[in-house]
């Protein structure tokens, strides 16, 4: 069967809503961090936090220039509504780092959301920091989560795809062994990645094929609210699912659909050889 995208230049939460309940049995969400360094993040009218510096001190663009509050009711908003469309047996893989991980974490208790699991993945080659006054960040959060409840986890895992995975840039995950929750993938991206454009906050392909083989399912269906450059969508056509993002922003609209094109052709040509 030939695979299908959709990818609609469309406000994430105009979008989320008119989607069909129970119709996604994957869901990767690379969520707007709060990270902008010309902002300060207002918490109620008490005081202020300014944000922090290091490699998260690169982006001023305005889908990242949120205050606290907002960015607590716009993560519920969101979350919320994938709930409501994830199917049972699906789960949804959220990244973030320390300017929004709590917000994250809080939201999905909030919601009955169960934490599976939260990964960290480790940047070996993370960009240094130039201020001297605080360690290196080096590493992201990924929360691995699903709306079933402790007493009716019946999410997809493919257990033995966990043991079998095996990278040679990852010197940390042993071939036949259990996956554990640190991964070592380092933070390059292909010409091939980079080929139409590149987003501020794009991440290497390799982590999103890596959350393919454990949860990922043929031809099923997988929702990408924060389509950014399109690295998540085509990560999933590539590993054989339909895939279904939202982007508002019209030059990133641009970019992932060639990603995506490229991406559907060679997946389809392929299956007729």
């Amino acid at each position: 069967m030939a695979l299908r995208y959709n990818l609609i230049n469309k406000d994430v939460f105009e979008g989320l809503k008119g989607l069909h309940s129970d119709s996604f049995d994957l869901c990767i969400v690379d969520p707007p961090y709060g990270a902008s360094s010309k902002h300060n993040w207002d918490y109620g009218k008490k005081g202020k936090l300014k944000g922090f510096g290091g490699e998260w001190n690169l982006e001023n663009e305005a889908w990242d220039l949120l205050s606290q509050n907002e960015s607590f009711i716009s993560t519920y908003s969101w979350l919320k509504e994938l709930k409501r469309v994830i199917k049972i047996e699906g789960s949804i893989w959220i990244h973030s780092t320390y300017h929004n991980s709590g917000f994250v974490n809080v939201c999905c208790q909030l919601l009955g959301l169960e934490i599976i699991n939260e990964i960290a993945w480790y940047k070996r080659n993370s960009f240094p920091n130039l201020s001297g006054r605080r360690l290196t960040a080096s590493h992201e959060t990924i929360l691995w989560v699903h709306k079933g409840g402790e007493k009716n986890r019946k999410y997809y895992f493919n257990y033995e795809a966990s043991k079998s995975f095996h990278s040679s840039s990852d010197l940390l995950k042993e071939a036949g062994k259990q996956m554990r929750t640190v991964w070592d993938i380092p933070n390059n991206k292909s010409k091939d990645e980079m080929k139409y454009g590149s987003h501020p906050t794009q991440k290497p392909i390799k982590v999103s094929e890596r959350i393919l083989a454990l949860c990922g399912v043929k031809e099923g269906n997988l929702l990408v609210p924060f389509a950014g450059s399109g690295t998540e969508m085509v990560a999933g056509l590539n590993f054989g699912m339909n895939v279904t993002g939202f982007e508002i922003e019209s030059d990133y609209i641009s970019i992932a659909q060639k990603r995506l094109e490229d991406a559907l052709q060679k997946k389809n040509h392929s299956l007729f050889l």
